[in-house]
């Protein structure tokens, strides 16, 4: 395949359709671990049938679908237009309720409204999860760490600096710690990821804009050229992952 071919099929890639939090597209192209422990068994060893949850940044529902709770309980943000529109289909008519969110700081929800507030891979405000928290509640969240990926990054960007170098397991320990609540469990781990062809990269890279912000085929044309050379010689492009996850409790 000549490089006009090449960047033609990087191109589509890039174009390609995402919605909800599906990376199925990229299935056989990439090896990507999971985590050592189940974020779902997680969040069922603290979840009862009555409590209120909310589910920040719900994605297209995915993982809050296979938690099988009383829909009249369940509700669920989401920011990101597509998603939310999904939402709404997928959602909403099972009794679900969902919101569209803009900003960390204001969830449109009452005071002490919810006995369990989770979150897998979305930002947010402590602070504002402690405002829609009810006192014994629990908060539960799964979160790309500050270091993920960096090895990537610095193949695309030779001016790359971590955009969130205090997102970290310990410094929301700490911070949950000092607002009164107990920390109940947590868990951080690294290990390898690899791409195993460009256009999977590519199509990452376009998803995680805030990781690889910019990011065009156009604009970073011969660094993925460069990118291939070294896949094409080792095989597959790997970097380092980074996830962690914490349980605390509102005392």
């Amino acid at each position: 395949m000549n490089e006009a071919e090449l960047i033609k099929q990087w191109e589509a890639e890039e174009a390609h359709a995402f919605a909800g939090w599906d990376f199925s597209h990229l299935d056989g192209r990439w090896d990507s671990p999971q985590p050592p422990w189940n974020y779902r068994e997680i969040i069922q060893l603290y979840l009862n049938e009555n409590d209120k949850l909310l589910d920040m940044g719900t994605g297209g529902g995915e993982i809050l679908l296979t938690l099988n709770h009383p829909h009249a309980n369940t509700y669920a943000t989401e920011a990101w237009l597509p998603n939310f529109e999904l939402c709404m289909k997928r959602l909403a008519p099972l009794g679900i309720t969902i919101k569209r969110t803009y900003e960390d700081d204001k969830l449109p929800f009452e005071d002490a409204l919810f006995d369990m507030v989770i979150n897998r891979h979305e930002s947010f405000d402590l602070q504002e999860v402690n405002r829609v928290l009810k006192q014994g509640g629990y908060f539960i969240t799964q979160q790309v760490g500050a270091e993920n990926l960096h090895e990537i990054a610095r193949r695309l960007n030779d001016n790359f600096i971590a955009r969130y170098p205090g997102h970290s397991m310990e410094e929301y320990a700490e911070k949950l710690t000092e607002m009164g609540y107990r920390v109940l469990s947590k868990h951080d781990v690294k290990y390898p990821v690899k791409f195993f062809d460009i256009g999977a990269l590519v199509f990452y890279a376009k998803i995680i804009e805030w990781e690889y912000p910019n990011f065009s085929v156009k604009t970073h044309r011969e660094k993925l050229l460069k990118c291939r050379q070294e896949l094409e010689e080792k095989g597959f492009l790997e970097g380092t992952s980074q996830r962690f996850y914490l349980v605390a409790q509102k005392m």
